[in-house]
């Protein structure tokens, strides 16, 4: 019964595309901008599984579900954008996009994942300029916490596609030095957030969850072992899943 109600609550944080998608404000905008950082680690990390064959929780489904939303907010997020700066980094988005969406589309190679994560850290770097763009356009002071707990979804994907594809058998010379700093970014964050004067006694209870997540991936850095890729999909999603939350519940707070 739990393994069913985790499931189903992944599949509500990544199925929001099934409905269309209104923003009404600045800090829904960056939340859902943000959600777009997170979707291109997330399907670098669904394709590795994939592509070794592991159908646990159904990645091949996932893939093709958040390719989906992928497109689906790309498109509410350029009908709410209002000025120059965010339009302009959006067309960066879609030129990208439509580019990487057909890889995506392709049967899982471990001979194209390489240029296959190129692609998506471009595709990452461009999202997360427009994230920033609609941080700076809100000009809500919630809005830059929100930057900040919605790239914590996205780091939480990004340990995880690292690792899959170090299974998976890719040989990545900056490999080390990626994960170091995706890992300082993370608790970095999540160390600002905690101090924020936004975060209440609910966010930071679900902040102590994802801590101790966390140091799940800590302890992996720190081995020598190769870890079985449904632990470490399993392990990212606990985070993603408390990390979305605590977005949401920024997103709800008024400014002070």
């Amino acid at each position: 019964m739990y393994k069913k109600m985790k499931l189903s609550i992944t599949a509500m944080l990544l199925s929001s595309s099934l409905m269309a998608i209104e923003i009404h404000s600045g800090a829904e905008a960056v939340n859902i901008a943000g959600k777009q950082r997170m979707y291109t680690q997330r399907l670098l990390k669904d394709y590795a599984m994939v592509g070794m064959n592991n159908t646990y929780d159904n990645p091949s489904a996932d893939l093709k579900k958040t390719i989906d939303d992928f497109s689906d907010h790309l498109s509410s997020l350029e009908a709410y954008a209002k000025d120059g700066a965010t339009k302009e980094a959006l067309k960066k988005v879609d030129a990208l996009w439509a580019k990487t969406k057909a890889s995506l589309e392709a049967k899982p190679d471990l001979a194209s994942v390489g240029k296959l994560q190129e692609d998506l850290d471009a595709l990452l770097k461009a999202s997360d300029e427009a994230t920033k763009s609609f941080a700076k356009a809100s000009g809500e002071k919630k809005g830059e916490v929100v930057n900040i707990a919605g790239r914590q979804r996205m780091l939480s994907q990004r340990m995880a596609s690292l690792y899959m594809l170090k299974v998976w058998g890719v040989s990545d010379p900056k490999f080390k030095a990626k994960l170091t700093d995706t890992m300082t970014l993370f608790k970095d964050s999540l160390k600002k957030l905690e101090d924020s004067p936004l975060t209440n006694d609910e966010i930071q209870g679900l902040l102590k969850k994802v801590k101790r997540s966390f140091m799940f991936f800590e302890m992996m850095n720190r081995s020598s072992s190769k870890f079985v890729p449904t632990l470490i999909y399993k392990k990212s999603n606990e985070m993603l899943e408390n990390m979305d939350k605590v977005t949401q519940l920024y997103v709800k707070r008024d400014a002070k």
